[in-house]
């Protein structure tokens, strides 16, 4: 398994350029902020481009932009739009305000399932995985700049994308489990191909990773200063090409030299391949107590703490989730935690997702009861009857694999250029 001191040196160095121009947008259009109240999905989600882009800029900024159904069926409609339109080089996306999206609006979720409207529910998930997915598998170069708050499947609408910029405001990380839920709409596919056993870590504590933690474990291709956005998005928005690198020269010209701070989470990289490789969570929790008792490391304490305080169902289902994700491509990933996300919310099982945001969203009294109360009391066939198939082949998540990812490699090919060419509608691969 890849080692993240491979790829954290003492400095991680990224081109810098000085810029002395006056700032401009992406676009010349104003675009003004809305009341959260305001239900129409274009002012939601607006648009801006230039003649060979376009940018989708999540406009919820006093919920954090944090995501409906209507707000992700607009992006899928318009980025299904952009893919098709040839006149369209390149797509970027942003948030307004103090954050790129805080995640689902799972405050609506919770009082539009407690009135019975699971249906809604359900149709939230199945547009958010099938645009993750999208996203994946997006033919175009694909921008997203992650400036601020990127939680839960805020990370997942942008970090399967080709290009994911961040800056010195960006905080990223996964709570899901503290309000009984689990790391969704691809967390299990991304996470766990993250340097030794930093995404167990991070998808069972809900612990935070900044602009620079997250480049120097590959979750982010670009870092940034806040303050050069305006420069960076005037220069993407006079390009005028669909090619990948020159979006890539365009977004490393802007870059800056970050040094990762000492008390980063990644200098615990030992530590958190010993305690987080074990196979359970009985055995994760033993090693980090048995490493605060030897150390006297208040980290360990502070990460016991907040194992502690998740759920101990969704603590269970998380771990085996993201060691399956190793093994599965995407939308595999998001077909099995499209099955544990339903019968999350169904109360089949449990109501930890209930309760968990109740807790800390709905009363804040932050002393959820959890269901079973401890670790012991989960058992393997209640994990286990998350991960199961449903019963009617409807039910599961479809997505389009046979028309997309054939294009996708397709597209690949292309990309290594000379050894092929397109000719006369044929493709030729040079062997050399």
């Amino acid at each position: 398994m890849q080692r993240l001191k491979t790829l954290l040196p003492e400095k991680c160095r990224f081109s810098l350029r000085t810029l002395c121009s006056h700032p401009r947008a992406f676009s010349a259009q104003v675009h003004h902020h809305i009341d959260d109240d305001h239900d129409d999905p274009q002012q939601q989600i607006l648009v801006e481009g230039r003649a060979k882009s376009r940018a989708a800029i999540l406009n919820r900024p006093s919920s954090l932009n944090a995501l409906t159904t209507s707000m992700v069926a607009r992006l899928k409609r318009l980025y299904d739009s952009w893919e098709e339109n040839s006149d369209i080089g390149f797509v970027l996306m942003k948030g307004s305000g103090r954050a790129f999206c805080s995640g689902a609006d799972v405050v609506r979720l919770y009082n539009s399932l407690n009135e019975g409207n699971v249906e809604e529910a359900e149709q939230f998930l199945r547009t958010l995985y099938s645009f993750a997915y999208l996203q994946g598998t997006y033919l175009k170069p694909h921008v997203a700049i992650l400036d601020g708050i990127t939680m839960g499947c805020g990370a997942g609408i942008s970090l399967p994308g080709m290009y994911r910029v961040v800056t010195d405001k960006t905080i990223f990380s996964h709570p899901e489990a503290q309000i009984g839920f689990h790391p969704d709409s691809g967390a299990s596919y991304y996470l766990s191909r993250l340097p030794g056993y930093l995404g167990e870590y991070l998808a069972l504590t809900g612990d935070k990773l900044n602009g620079v933690e997250m480049i120097a474990c590959h979750l982010a291709t670009h870092f940034t200063l806040n303050a050069r956005l305006p420069w960076l998005e005037e220069r993407l928005g006079k390009l005028i090409t669909d090619d990948p690198s020159i979006v890539e020269t365009s977004l490393a010209q802007y870059g800056d030299i970050v040094y990762p701070d000492k008390s980063s989470v990644l200098h615990k990289i030992d530590t958190i391949d010993r305690c987080f490789c074990h196979d359970t969570m009985e055995e994760i929790i033993e090693a980090l107590a048995k490493e605060a008792a030897e150390s006297y490391d208040e980290w360990c304490i502070s990460t016991l703490r907040k194992i502690r305080e998740a759920s101990p169902l969704s603590l269970k289902i998380t771990l085996e989730s993201i060691r399956e994700g190793r093994f599965e491509t995407l939308d595999q990933c998001l077909a099995r935690e499209y099955r544990i996300s339903l019968r999350g919310i169904s109360k089949q099982f449990s109501s930890d997702f209930f309760e968990g945001v109740r807790a800390r969203m709905v009363d804040k009294d932050f002393t959820p009861k959890w269901d079973p109360p401890s670790l012991k009391d989960v058992s393997d066939d209640m994990v286990q009857s998350y991960f199961s198939p449903f019963s009617e082949v409807e039910s599961e998540l479809v997505l389009p694999t046979a028309l997309r990812e054939p294009y996708m490699f397709l597209l690949h090919l292309v990309q290594l250029q000379p050894q092929v060419e397109w000719r006369e509608s044929k493709l030729y691969i040079k062997i050399s």
